[in-house]
């Protein structure tokens, strides 16, 4: 094996997402997928070529270019994309579903959520937006454009009356400039 497939705290033959057959196998034959166990926990990002199988805490971002499952107990606080995304524990931000979002009997979503197809079982939980149709494959989310931080600007004492109002002399404080700098 050229190297890790997956990475869990869980018993050996715990369940783990399967390939689906409409989906191709990655140039090794294979797809990728990862497992994180009840007792994992993840801040950041995963960006995977494959499935994923989420039962531990999640902060961040999660996009899969396969399934994404998020089991009962897990608790995610991210942004979820995948291709279709099963949703048993408790997730707190935006979700993409590019083929079918299933929020379970169990499942809870707190945020908006882009969907091609959408199912939401009875004693589940939903609060947000919902913007549905074939169109989320192409409005998949974009990776974000940094912000460059706001500049600073010192604030130094006049040196003559006449330049207008200023402040004590050593007392100059830096201010922050809203907005973004013109380039």
């Amino acid at each position: 094996m050229s190297g890790w497939v997956t990475l869990s705290s869980r018993a050996p033959g715990a369940r783990v997402p399967r390939p689906a057959a409409d989906q191709p196998p990655s140039k090794t034959g294979q797809r990728s997928s990862v497992t994180l166990g009840p007792r994992d926990r993840l801040i950041g990002q995963l960006h995977i070529d494959g499935d994923v199988l989420l039962s531990g805490t999640i902060e961040g971002e999660i996009h899969a270019t396969g399934d994404v499952e998020i089991d009962d107990e897990a608790k995610v606080t991210a942004s979820v994309a995948g291709s279709d995304v099963s949703i048993r524990g408790h997730v707190s931000g935006p979700v993409t579903a590019r083929k079918r979002l299933v929020v379970a009997r169990s499942g809870s979503v707190t945020g908006d959520v882009r969907v091609a197809r959408l199912v939401i079982q009875d004693g589940a939980s939903f609060s947000g937006n919902v913007s549905m149709g074939p169109q989320v494959e192409a409005a998949a989310p974009q990776e974000p454009e940094p912000e460059a931080p706001a500049p600073e600007v010192q604030v130094l004492p006049a040196t003559d009356g006449n330049a207008g109002p200023s402040a004590p002399a050593g007392k100059g404080k830096p201010v922050p400039i809203k907005g973004k700098p013109k380039r």
